[in-house]
């Protein structure tokens, strides 16, 4: 495990830290599927936010503009052929625990539709973020983030870049600090302590998202890369390509800035044909993710949604290129 060349360093550029360019080994071989192969990665230097999105943020960028997110939208019937109607009304996904153990194969168990549900009302209408300025702002789909960043100057980071970001200088650890998740019994983010959906003791002092910066930061000095809240990029979804890059001399060369893949054929192809839909790579794991059911709290890790989607666990950071 050794550390890539060029640290960040902090910038006056609006808090953005400068992620200086090299390489690393993008993915892993020893966890879930879509993380392999592991792959050499050759990136230019970019900036990138020290944390989230917050509520604060995303509050100002709504009063600023007007915007209106997708979950706070009726979603056209043209869009969604043959959908229940009374489904076809402003909504999120909820975590909603069960009262019991249940099955960890359908995640429909834990998950609810919640019509009321959106940014501002982060668990259902009943719930407000009066006291969440500093949490991560959720239920935000790809076009909202997509809004914010354009509206600030920036925009989403490539997939390569946020995980180039997250492992902060430790090229191969599997955590963003290094190889264990709790060393020396210290909590190092936000995530699911306990038996998956039904027990969270809450060891880590919190249950749904928690303010920003709330555990120490990554080496680049970014926070909650890790666990609170999932995190859109700007990659369409595909496998990572196990083929290697050849120089013009035969010799074997890391991929240079990669991009993702191709909006058409990033959707499930396992999906019947009315609900395929495109999807992004999304990063970092959440406070939903826990030992017995979704160890994604690492660099590494990887899970594709459609960019319709908005849900209590996810959100975004922007990045922007280097001059």
């Amino acid at each position: 495990m050794q550390p890539v060349q060029n640290p960040a360093v902090p910038t006056a550029d609006d808090s953005m830290v400068l992620i200086g360019g090299g390489e690393f080994a993008m993915g892993s071989d020893r966890h879930y599927p879509e993380e392999a192969p592991a792959h050499r990665v050759a990136l230019s230097a970019f900036r990138i936010d020290p944390h989230p999105v917050t509520n604060a943020q995303f509050a100002a960028f709504t009063s600023a503009t007007g915007h209106v997110t997708a979950a706070e939208t009726a979603p056209d019937a043209a869009d969604y052929p043959g959908a229940d109607p009374a489904l076809l009304v402003p909504a999120s996904a909820v975590f909603t625990p069960p009262a019991s153990p249940v099955p960890l194969d359908d995640a429909y168990r834990w998950w609810s539709h919640v019509p009321g549900a959106d940014w501002r009302h982060p668990r259902g209408p009943e719930s407000g973020i009066e006291d969440l300025a500093d949490h991560p702002v959720v239920h935000i789909a790809y076009a909202d983030a997509e809004a914010y960043a354009a509206w600030a100057g920036k925009r989403l980071p490539t997939e390569a870049e946020w995980e180039y970001a997250a492992r902060g200088g430790l090229d191969g650890a599997e955590y963003a600090w290094g190889d264990g998740l709790e060393p020396g019994g210290e909590h190092r983010a936000n995530v699911w302590q306990g038996d998956f959906p039904t027990a969270n003791d809450e060891a880590d002092g919190w249950y749904w998202t928690s303010p920003v910066g709330s555990y120490a930061p990554n080496g680049y000095g970014l926070y909650d890369m890790i666990g609170n809240v999932w995190e859109w990029t700007a990659d369409w979804w595909s496998a990572h390509r196990a083929d290697p890059v050849h120089s013009c001399c035969g010799a074997a060369e890391p991929r240079r800035d990669p991009g993702g893949g191709k909006r058409l054929l990033s959707v499930d192809p396992a999906a019947p044909l009315a609900e395929r839909r495109p999807r992004k790579v999304m990063k970092g794991g959440s406070y939903l993710c826990a030992p017995n059911y979704c160890r994604r709290y690492r660099p590494a890790a990887r899970l594709p949604q459609t960019v319709d989607t908005a849900t209590c666990h996810l959100g975004f950071r922007c990045a922007r290129s280097a001059p």
